[in-house]
């Protein structure tokens, strides 16, 4: 009997070491509720910012040396926040640029970023708009001026940032006007009193080419006849229009130069009729007329006759001619100051938050969700 009682009593023993050297913490797979009655309900969170965020950027035209100064921009800030944009060039076509939206938003599109082809009408801007709001994913529009009830205040994710179209003519206009009263004589090359001017206009019904083209001159005669002057005068006054187009609407070099070389045949300083200023609606066209000018002996530096051009978006190309004296001046568009503009409405989608926060440093219209980029002067002054 006193065997069996020590035996019961060492087997107590031993079962009490055991219990007292196992752990009280539930093991890793254990699916026991918290005991933290303050923790949050995570179903009532918002969602995380992905990632991974898929982000697509649409460009009108990649050959567009303005654009390919933005799209160089966008990427390296884009890359600073750990996202590699998938860059689309529609080169001028509209059709095709509608095309890749709908594939980018099939494979997965968090985020739409469009330089749109198509002006003249808000039929394809609206398309997209429509496009992502089936998806539910925002759209940014970009640099090309899209309509505010049809396209941006139809959809609560969507935005617009660019400059103010207007603004560039008008600052355009005010340099040529202030450079022609102060070379006024040395510039009329004919000695007629008058000024005779060739405009390059980028592309029909586009709200900066339309802007540009109104105001570059408007604005030029207003400084002129101000100071006593005459206004200027059109190279062939029978035109109907007063201004040589893009028929491409690439606003390119090539068309430029091709028209001014042709221009310049007939229009020249023998004829007694030269064309005494060229004004471009963006810097690729003024560098096409310089090269045709340079081609019979002007705006080739020192010791030669300078014709004075006039361009817009102040390029490195631009203002290294500008610095150079082969060119007279350009009206900066911030290419930088654009991407980084977008950038902010970037970050607010992978944060989250509603597209426009984080906006009150900038000038936004009034009832209406676009972000103007503001132009700067570049000139020889400039330097």
């Amino acid at each position: 009997m006193k065997k069996k009682l020590a035996l019961a009593l060492a087997m107590l023993m031993m079962l009490g070491l055991f219990a007292g050297c196992t752990s009280n913490n539930p093991p890793a797979n254990s699916t026991a509720p918290s005991t933290n009655s303050t923790a949050p309900d995570d179903s009532k969170q918002p969602d995380p910012a992905p990632a991974d965020l898929r982000v697509d950027v649409f460009y009108y035209d990649f050959s567009d040396v303005y654009i390919s100064t933005v799209r160089a921009s966008l990427d390296e800030q884009l890359g600073a926040l750990g996202i590699k944009p998938n860059n689309w060039d529609a080169a001028g076509s509209q059709p095709t640029q509608s095309d890749q939206v709908n594939t980018a938003i099939t494979a997965g599109s968090k985020l739409l970023i469009v330089n749109i082809v198509e002006t003249s009408t808000s039929d394809p801007a609206k398309d997209i708009v429509e496009a992502a709001r089936t998806a539910g994913i925002p759209v940014i529009f970009f640099n090309r001026e899209v309509a505010d009830n049809d396209v941006i205040n139809s959809y609560d994710m969507c935005a617009f940032v660019g400059t103010n179209a207007p603004d560039a003519g008008h600052m355009q206009g005010e340099m040529i006007g202030n450079y022609l009263v102060a070379n006024y004589d040395a510039l009329d090359l004919n000695g007629d009193g008058k000024i005779s001017y060739v405009m390059f206009k980028g592309q029909e019904a586009n709200a900066e080419a339309e802007a540009r083209t109104q105001f570059g001159v408007e604005d030029a005669n207003k400084v002129l006849t101000a100071a006593g002057k005459p206004e200027l005068e059109y190279y062939d006054a029978g035109a109907a229009t007063k201004y040589l187009v893009d028929t491409n609407g690439k606003w390119s070099s090539a068309a430029a130069n091709d028209y001014m070389v042709t221009l310049l045949g007939s229009y020249n300083k023998d004829n007694n009729n030269m064309i005494e200023l060229v004004i471009a609606n963006n810097d690729d066209m003024a560098l096409g007329a310089i090269a045709a000018l340079q081609n019979v002996g002007y705006n080739n530096g020192e010791g030669t006759t300078v014709i004075p051009v006039f361009g817009v978006d102040a390029t490195d190309a631009a203002k290294a001619a500008i610095d150079k004296g082969d060119m007279t001046g350009s009206i900066k568009q911030d290419n930088v100051g654009m991407a980084s503009t977008i950038v902010t409405l970037v970050k607010n989608v992978q944060a989250g938050a509603a597209l426009m926060d984080n906006t009150g440093d900038y000038t936004v219209d009034a009832d209406v969700a676009k972000i103007r980029v503001p132009y700067g002067v570049y000139d020889a002054s400039s330097k």
